[in-house]
């Protein structure tokens, strides 16, 4: 298969078959590079980490489960370093091009999924997300994309960044198969829930350009009227939500030096350019700072289930437009800033959030997200089928 847009790993070649009669039997997937698949090496976006940990023998279950549907896996793809950025460049094994828009950054750290994806390399792909890893990488390269409600996907064989933070979510380019896919991944923790309002949060809106939000701001309430729904403005927090990200950023610093601390300083692995940065100042991030961040999780959890309460679904920008390949380092920190103050809630709060594309701005894709309470993954997936069915 031609890699035109740098979106797998240059030098793992598979291919396997999926079971027979299955229900996604003639469809195929990538997998994010962290996922074990058993006789396949993972590197988890660093030459370092594959050298030190052995061949996978086993195969992470959410991509046994796709393989048992019937699908065929026909490549790793390539994700950002350790998981540990948002702009979707490895200094080890390239940055793949953006298909929708190919001067810029496809987000990260699942930017060879969502790049293979929009490529129309294949029909689906496995990603993780932390702090916006599928969600922003589905919005800057026009994609279905999920972060599901914590662990309702198996995280099994998944190499992690920060266990509290990590989930295993999905992109598509197509809304029927990207909820198919939920009847195959998602375990059985579904909760009964039948939705009558959107609302809408108008705070998260003021964080975008006025220009962009502008334009999304009418797509809201069109999403409303074609799902049937009745829309209502809201305030996510009183707070400034720069607030919630430097929680999340705290909590998510933390986990991920007490995870890899002893590797880090055992290996001593050589990192790229923001992801040294970050991992050089992680150990700074001590039990007596990470403590109050944990304490203020708890309330904003407490605040977004008083929100999310009742049959209500939230819609909400998920990301700015991409920066240009060509920008400058203070520049990707600004949009890795900017767009983790949007996409913290969800991953703080372990809630499932769906992106949707919906429109171009700038000639770039954008698009809107739709967030519930826990457990009610299936229903988001109901609404952006509809939503799709009705808009396009």
């Amino acid at each position: 298969m031609t890699d035109e847009f740098g979106a797998f790993m240059p030098d793992v070649d598979i291919h396997i078959s999926g079971a027979p009669g299955g229900t996604l039997s003639g469809r195929t997937f990538a997998a994010k590079d962290v996922f074990d698949v058993a006789g396949y090496p993972t590197s988890n976006g660093n030459p370092g980490w594959r050298e030190t940990h052995p061949l996978p023998t086993l195969t992470a279950p959410a991509v046994q489960a796709l393989l048992d549907a019937g699908a065929d896996l026909v490549g790793k793809s390539i994700c950002d370093e350790m998981c540990y950025s948002l702009v979707g460049s490895n200094a080890h094994y390239g940055t793949p091009i953006n298909p929708r828009a190919q001067e810029r950054f496809t987000g990260g750290s699942s930017c060879g999924s969502a790049a293979a994806v929009a490529g129309n390399l294949v029909d689906f792909a496995l990603g993780t997300d932390c702090g916006g890893s599928v969600r922003v990488p589905a919005a800057w390269c026009g994609l279905f994309g999920i972060r599901p409600t914590h662990d309702r996907v198996s995280p099994e064989m998944v190499s992690p960044l920060a266990s509290s933070l990590d989930t295993v979510g999905w992109f598509a380019r197509d809304a029927r198969l990207f909820n198919q896919l939920g009847t195959v991944l998602l375990n059985d923790a579904a909760e009964n829930f039948t939705p009558s309002k959107i609302l809408v949060a108008e705070d998260m809106f003021d964080r975008l350009d006025a220009s962009l939000a502008e334009l999304l701001r009418p797509l809201a309430t069109r999403i409303a009227e074609t799902t049937g729904l009745t829309p209502e403005p809201v305030t996510v927090t009183d707070e400034n939500l720069d607030d919630w990200f430097e929680v999340f950023r705290i909590v998510q610093a933390r986990e991920i030096w007490t995870q890899h601390e002893e590797w880090v300083t055992r290996t001593k692995p050589k990192f790229g350019p923001g992801v040294a940065e970050r991992m050089a100042a992680a150990p700074s991030i001590t039990e007596e700072l990470a403590a109050p961040a944990r304490e203020k999780r708890e309330k904003i959890r407490a605040r977004m289930e008083l929100l999310l309460e009742g049959n209500v679904v939230l819609c909400l920008p998920t990301a700015t437009i991409p920066p240009m390949r060509s920008a400058p380092p203070e520049q990707l920190q600004t949009s890795r800033e900017t767009n983790m103050a949007l996409t913290s809630p969800s991953s703080l709060t372990g809630t499932p959030q769906i992106h949707l594309p919906l429109a171009e701005h700038r000639w770039c894709p954008v698009g809107l997200s739709l967030m519930a309470w826990r457990n009610r993954d299936e229903v988001l997936l109901d609404l952006a089928e509809l939503a799709a069915s009705n808009l396009n």
